[in-house]
C-alpha cells in the first residue's frame, strides 16, 4: 500500500493548498459570514479554495444539494463549545473515519490544545483517529495549537511552541499540519521544518487588512509553507470570492501579496 494516501493531491495540488475551515458553528453561534453555508462554499469553490474543513452535518448537507460543490470536503472530528466552562479547551471526538467517508468526506481532520487541560486525552483521541486513517488511506489534517496555560515554552523557540506542535502532529501520523503564523519569516521557518509535512499557516481573528493578510501568507510560503488554512479571515470577509481568489494567487501562482491584491479591486 502506498505511504500517500489516497486524495491528498487533489485537495495539495503540487503540494500546495488554499483549505477553509467552517466549523466554528459548532464552538460558537451566531457565526458572522456562516449563516448561508450553500452560497458561502460556492463563493469558497469559485475562488479557488481547494478543500473546506466542516463538521460531519455541514458535510451532510452541502452533499445533499442538487449541485454539491465542487471543492475537497475535509471532515473537523473534534469539538467543543463556549459553555464547556473548565472543560472549553478540551477537544472531543465526535465522529470517526469510516462513518465521514460514507457522508462523502475525503479526510479527516482533528484538534489539540497543547498545554490546555486534558492534554493527554486529546493526544489519545489524535492518535486512534490517525491509526483508523492511516487503515483507510485517508489524509489527516492535525490541527495542533501551542495555545494553553500550562504552555512550557523553551527558552530558544522562536515559535513560542507552534514548531512543537506542528513535530506533534507529525510524529501522531497526520499528514498535513495547521499552525498559527509565529511573526516573522525566520520563526516561521522553524515550523515548518519541524517536520518533512505540509504546514498550512492559520489566519486568526478577522482583521480588516486584507494587504496585511496577503503579506503574511506571502511571509509563511518564503518561510516553507504549502499554503493556508484559514477560516474566520475568509468567510467573515466582504467577499469570499475575492479574497480567496487572491490568497490563491499567492499560494498557487507564486504571486506578491501587491499582485494578489488587485484580485479585491471591483
Amino acid at each position: 500500500m502506498s505511504g500517500v494516501p489516497a486524495g491528498l493531491d487533489a485537495l495539495l495540488p503540487g503540494g500546495r493548498g488554499v483549505w477553509v475551515p467552517i466549523d466554528h458553528g459548532a464552538s460558537d453561534w451566531p457565526v458572522p459570514g456562516l449563516q448561508d453555508l450553500d452560497r458561502l462554499v460556492s463563493e469558497l469553490a469559485s475562488g479557488g479554495a481547494d478543500a473546506i474543513v466542516a463538521q460531519k452535518g455541514v458535510i451532510s448537507h452541502l452533499l445533499r444539494a442538487a449541485s454539491p460543490p465542487s471543492i475537497g470536503l475535509v471532515a473537523h472530528l473534534s469539538v467543543s463549545t463556549r459553555h464547556g466552562g473548565a472543560d472549553a479547551g478540551e477537544k472531543v471526538t465526535v465522529g470517526d473515519v469510516d462513518e465521514v467517508l460514507a457522508r462523502g468526506a475525503h479526510a479527516v481532520s482533528a484538534q489539540v490544545n497543547m498545554g490546555t487541560p486534558g492534554e493527554g486525552r486529546m493526544i489519545e483521541r489524535l492518535g486512534s483517529i490517525t491509526s483508523a486513517a492511516f487503515r483507510s488511506n485517508v489524509p489527516t489534517l492535525g490541527m495542533v495549537y501551542a495555545r494553553g496555560e500550562h504552555l512550557n515554552v523553551m527558552e530558544d523557540d522562536l515559535t513560542q511552541g507552534q514548531a512543537h506542535a506542528v513535530r506533534l502532529a507529525f510524529e501522531l501520523g497526520c499528514n498535513v499540519a495547521k499552525a498559527a503564523w509565529s511573526g516573522s519569516v525566520e520563526a516561521f521557518r522553524q515550523v515548518t521544518s519541524a517536520a518533512p509535512i505540509p504546514v498550512l499557516v492559520a489566519g486568526g481573528p478577522r482583521g480588516d487588512d486584507d494587504l496585511g493578510l496577503l503579506q503574511m501568507i506571502s511571509g509563511a510560503m518564503e518561510a516553507g509553507g504549502a499554503g493556508v488554512c484559514m477560516g474566520r479571515q475568509i468567510f467573515a470577509h466582504p467577499n469570499p470570492t475575492r479574497l480567496v481568489r487572491a490568497i490563491h494567487a499567492v499560494v498557487h501562482l507564486g504571486a506578491s501579496a501587491e499582485e494578489a491584491a488587485t484580485h479585491l479591486e471591483a
